[in-house]
C-alpha cells in the first residue's frame, strides 16, 4: 500500500507543504537520506502559537506537535519522496516552554504517533524532544527529521 493510500485509510488530508520562511530549502537529499528542515504547527493556515506550561497544554502541544509531523510528510510529499520512505530515521522536537516544564518528551509523541501510524514499523524512530525558549513565529512546536530513502 502506497502511503497517499494509508494516509487516505486514515481519513488525513495533508496540509500544503509550506514556503520556507528564510533562506533554506525544505528538504536536502543526500546520502540515501532527506533532511527536513524544521516545520512549524498549521492548522487552517495559521501558526499555533504559545508556551508550554504557559498558555498552551500538553494536549494542545501534542496536537501541535502532530501537525508539525503532518507537515514534514507534506513536504516530503511535494519533494516526490514519499513512496520513497524506508525509515523515518530520527526526530528533532523542539518545544517552545517555560524553564519548569518537562513534559517535553510527552508532546513531542504527538509527533512521533503520527510517524508510526502512517509508516508503520518503519516510523519506529530515535528522537531529541528539547525545551527551548522561542521559536520563529512564536510557534509552539517545530520538528525536523531525517529520512532513509530506498534506493
Amino acid at each position: 500500500m502506497s502511503y497517499i493510500a494509508k494516509l487516505a485509510e486514515l481519513g488525513i488530508t495533508l496540509p500544503k507543504a509550506a514556503a520556507p520562511v528564510a533562506s533554506y530549502v525544505p528538504v536536502v537529499v543526500h546520502g540515501g537520506f532527506a533532511h527536513v528542515s524544521g516545520q512549524l504547527p498549521f492548522v487552517d493556515g495559521q501558526v499555533v502559537k504559545g508556551r508550554l506550561g504557559d498558555d498552551v497544554s500538553v494536549e494542545a502541544g501534542q496536537a501541535a506537535a502532530r501537525a508539525c509531523a503532518l507537515m514534514i510528510v507534506a513536504q516530503l510529499e511535494a519533494a516526490g519522496l514519499l513512496d520513497k520512505v524506508e525509515r523515518i530515521v530520527k526526530l528533532g522536537a523542539f518545544i517552545n516552554c517555560t524553564a519548569d516544564f518537562t513534559d517535553q518528551p510527552e508532546v513531542a509523541n504527538g509527533a512521533s504517533d503520527l510517524m508510526e501510524q502512517v509508516f508503520g514499523d518503519a516510523g519506529k524512530h530515535a528522537r531529541a524532544a528539547v525545551g527551548v525558549p522561542a521559536l520563529p513565529r512564536g510557534a509552539a512546536v517545530e520538528v525536523d527529521a531525517v529520512v532513509a530513502l530506498k534506493a
